[in-house]
């Protein structure tokens, strides 16, 4: 692998764990106010890792699996390989999702994107490699997604929010690293005693 690989992959890893990290720090106060309490303590509170993992919690739908009733006291309930959420502990759910908590995870990951471009102006710096960096981090989000939830994204409004968060995160990173290179570019040094500038290079009278 060569230097330049590495630094690619030392990117994209900075650009991952930036975009979760950020995602971490948004999500579970934004739930804990405005999600409803008793439906978020049976998937296992606001800082559980399904919230920003899981894209079944963004689309609203359960995570509990098929062979349990959702509209009865259920005894347990499971994420991630680990149980959350049992009927001892004081848990108790009716089944009904709660649409309010799709909606501020998509707001978390709508405000995540907007702190992706600064981390892609500062990281990534190039206009031409902006693209490639925002489809690989959905990308490996999408891989993650999968496996954590053990299915393919079916939701259309994960799809849509995946989508306006690469189209946010594509259009202005790119026009903000294209201006600064403009900008860099169009540098000119100061002229000194009788020289000329042409092309932005000195030109000496003789």
């Amino acid at each position: 692998m060569g230097v330049g690989s590495e630094v690619d992959l030392a990117q994209i890893i900075s650009m991952q764990t930036l975009h979760y990290l950020t995602l971490a720090i948004l999500i579970p106060p934004l739930l804990a106010l405005f999600a409803e309490s008793s439906a978020l303590e049976y998937e296992g509170g606001a800082a559980n890792v399904g919230m920003i993992l899981d894209w079944r919690q963004m689309a609203g739908k359960t995570t509990i699996g098929a062979f349990q009733n959702p509209w009865e006291t259920l005894n347990s309930v499971w994420s991630g390989g680990r149980q959350v959420g049992s009927e001892g502990e004081g848990n108790k759910w009716d089944g009904r999702m709660d649409p309010r908590r799709g909606w501020v995870i998509a707001v978390c990951w709508l405000a995540a994107s907007g702190a992706d471009i600064f981390y892609l102006y500062n990281l990534i710096r190039r206009p031409r490699l902006i693209l490639d960096f925002v489809l690989t981090l959905v990308f490996n989000h999408l891989v993650l997604t999968t496996y954590y939830s053990n299915s393919i994204p079916t939701s259309w409004f994960f799809w849509i929010v995946m989508a306006l968060c690469s189209t946010l995160m594509v259009i202005v990173a790119e026009q903000l690293c294209v201006r600064r290179e403009m900008t860099e570019g169009l540098t000119i040094a100061s002229t000194t005693d009788g020289d000329e500038m042409e092309m932005g290079a000195p030109l000496r009278r003789d």
